[in-house]
């Protein structure tokens, strides 16, 4: 047209690049939110909802095999949310072994949780256990036919106890003290639970730091509710049956008090103490991730939308003020 300036083939050009360039900025933009609101979903669900743990020992057969892995409940964590038979997993800092200097720093904290997504397990002292006795009960072994009694009920433990196990070799009477539980692995012969952490049990291998082979509330993780691998063995871990006979709950009321009988020689504890710790290692992030990606996606897509309509108003207000 007479009277336009002509449009150069460099201006053509520059023009044609620009919106692709803003495109992919846009998706690279949107693929950021995603990824770090996928991260934050992640962290949240893990130190506060559910975290997945792997068995890497024996002790807990055939109740939980080696490799499998479970999802812990760790909005479960105060004795009042706690059953007998429920399976902890719990923080062996300071009571099973040695104490470790808390983590003070909320950036330090942030860091660590962040690595362990990504399977940094590092310094981890964590153990998975099935409760037995809480505060208060009168937890002992064993009747004339062998078994397990709390509070003076008789523990059939058939159903749970790996096969050919008796329910302990060793000799032990204990009332829980208050805030704290009483702990013992399902494969017993195999097993480094409470009773080899007591130093009130003849031949313990107890620790200075902590000599209560009970575990205290605070360092309680969460309940493991669910095998979720492999896929054959996926199952909801509930509670046996046998912690429904009447009388369990009867607690004993003197706590401070406690009746004791002689177990095993120190060399035999010591070589259970070595050939059955259990601990729940962390398992790999696929469920915290999965669960954040799930989130995550319909929040990038929302700001995405949100950055569009902006944009379309930036366009028409600049086209009304020309």
């Amino acid at each position: 047209m007479i009277g336009e300036p002509a449009q150069s083939a460099d201006d053509s050009v520059e023009q044609t690049a620009t919106p692709r360039r803003a495109r992919r900025l846009s998706w690279l933009t949107e693929f950021v939110v995603l990824v770090a609101v996928a991260v934050v979903i992640a962290l949240v669900v893990k130190t506060y909802v559910v975290q997945p743990f792997l068995i890497p020992t024996g002790s807990m057969e055939d109740t939980l095999l080696v490799n499998d892995k479970v999802l812990v409940n760790k909005l479960v964590g105060h004795i009042s949310q706690i059953h007998r038979g429920d399976i902890l997993v719990f923080d062996g800092a300071g009571n099973w072994d040695p104490p470790v200097a808390a983590i003070s720093d909320p950036l330090d904290r942030i860091y660590r949780n962040f690595l362990s997504l990504f399977g940094d397990d590092s310094g981890q002292t964590d153990y998975i256990k099935r409760v037995i006795g809480l505060p208060g009960d009168h937890v002992a072994c064993c009747t004339a036919q062998g078994l397990v009694t709390v509070n003076g009920v008789p523990l059939h433990e058939s159903s749970y106890l790996y096969p050919g196990s008796q329910p302990s070799a060793i000799k032990f009477s204990v009332v829980v003290p208050p805030g704290r539980i009483w702990v013992m692995g399902d494969n017993r012969g195999d097993s480094s639970d409470s009773r080899l952490h007591d130093c009130g049990i003849s031949g313990a291998a107890c620790v200075p730091w902590d000599r209560d082979g009970t575990i205290p509330e605070s360092s309680v993780i969460g309940r493991a509710i669910l095998v979720i691998w492999p896929i054959s063995r996926i199952r909801v871990l509930s509670v046996p049956s046998t912690f429904s006979q009447a009388g369990l709950s009867s607690g004993h009321s003197a706590a401070s008090t406690r009746a004791r009988a002689p177990g095993r020689s120190a060399a035999e504890l010591d070589a259970a103490l070595s050939a059955g710790q259990l601990r729940a290692a962390p398992a790999d992030p696929a469920l915290p991730l999965a669960a954040g990606a799930i989130v995550a996606v319909p929040v990038a897509l929302l700001e995405r939308r949100i950055r569009v309509r902006l944009h379309r108003l930036r366009g028409q207000s600049t086209r009304g003020s020309g």
